[in-house]
């Protein structure tokens, strides 16, 4: 199979899809790989290293994109759209339900879309998202700190506090991957953390892991006004798999709270959890909405794109290998990978997609 990886064209997007590691995996299983030239830079991988492990540079994208399979990160944008084809496959991060205008596009061009974030395994989870809900949450308190300093207009808080002078209190909402995450960093750093979540099973985990030196509270609207009235720092960190993000904080919640808290919507990808959240840029990451400052940059793992590189495709190339021998008939034989399956010859094919966009739901090839 011809097997391409685009340079990303999404804003400040410096992760790849693929390393040199992996091209020369996918060469040694057989398969040809077509890179975009300056596809690794941002991650610290030359074109070099990738004619090294057997890839083709090419100059343009749309060559990329001539091939059976394309490997990306994020999803495509509209500069992409017209090089979409419905004889290539694109497996990437797509997000559609926060993105009705990339979803119709796709149905339009009858492209074979499969996405990381829905893609199960056998214990329940979710292991392309895993890395970068990693990332995201350990990112969410570093940059929250950082938007309270003087500096940022913030209110100045040391997240750790000193000797006599009380830490920042830090308000998660979601005790999944981002949320425990982030909340190994907040502790870490010594700030008064509270965990919010729907799931009683979830906050006794962290209970226990914590000894109790964490606050748990279930996620309910009053629980969750009270919290966010009372913090410095709030990090929304909830996912519902494949479907636009419900808003728990309302704009009247982020009224409450004090002149230059913060907020940190990690879930801004899947549409954001705060009803004041708009997405921002690495350029232009914050702006300041009811007094209060507002972090919604949709591509955090950005930030770190060496780390966030090579752990992504830790866990997307064994996936894209098997694909490789032949997207549909891996995906019939394993249930998990075919929930990945997201539009399919002109339809959506994913159930929570479907529903989060109100379209029909088309029938699988399988």
């Amino acid at each position: 199979m011809r097997i391409g990886c685009p340079r990303e064209k999404k804003a400040e997007e410096y992760r790849v899809a693929l390393t040199p590691q992996g091209v020369r995996s996918l060469c040694g299983d057989g398969h040809q790989v077509v890179v975009e030239a300056g596809a690794g830079f941002g991650a610290g991988f030359s074109d070099e290293s990738y004619l090294t492990a057997g890839a083709r540079v090419v100059d343009t994208a749309a060559e990329v994109y001539g091939t059976d399979l394309v490997v990306k990160v994020k999803e495509p944008i509209a500069e992409e759209y017209g090089l979409l084809r419905h004889d290539t496959a694109v497996f990437c991060y797509l997000h559609l339900a926060a993105n009705p205008e990339l979803a119709r596009v796709l149905i339009a061009r009858r492209v074979t879309a499969i996405a990381f974030e829905t893609i199960t395994s056998s214990e329940g989870g979710l292991p392309l998202l895993a890395p970068m809900s990693m990332v995201a949450g350990r990112l969410s308190v570093q940059v929250g700190a950082e938007s309270m300093q003087t500096d940022r207009w913030g209110r100045g808080l040391l997240l750790s506090g000193l000797p006599g002078v009380e830490p920042a209190h830090v308000v998660i909402l979601g005790a999944g991957t981002v949320g425990r995450s982030a909340l190994q960093i907040a502790v870490g750093m010594g700030a008064r953390v509270t965990v919010l979540d729907v799931s009683t099973e979830a906050l006794r985990a962290v209970d226990d892991q914590y000894d109790g030196r964490v606050q748990t509270m279930p996620a309910l609207e009053n629980h969750v006004a009270e919290a966010v009235r009372r913090a410095d720092l709030v990090i929304g960190a909830v996912l519902v798999p494949g479907a636009r993000a419900p808003v728990v904080v309302t704009r009247e919640m982020i009224r409450s709270m004090t002149r230059g808290s913060v907020v940190v919507d990690v879930a801004v990808d899947q549409g954001g959890c705060f009803e004041t959240t708009r997405p921002t840029t690495h350029h232009a990451p914050t702006y300041l909405e009811e007094g209060v400052i507002h972090y919604a940059v949709s591509n955090m793992p950005s930030l770190t794109a060496r780390t966030s590189t090579l752990g992504l495709a830790d866990v997307t190339l064994p996936v894209l290998r098997r694909l490789a021998r032949d997207p549909l008939a891996a995906m019939r034989d394993d249930e998990h990978l075919a929930n990945g399956l997201t539009t399919y010859n002109g339809a959506v094919v994913q159930p929570v997609v479907s529903e989060s966009l109100g379209l029909p739901l088309g029938r699988i090839p399988f």
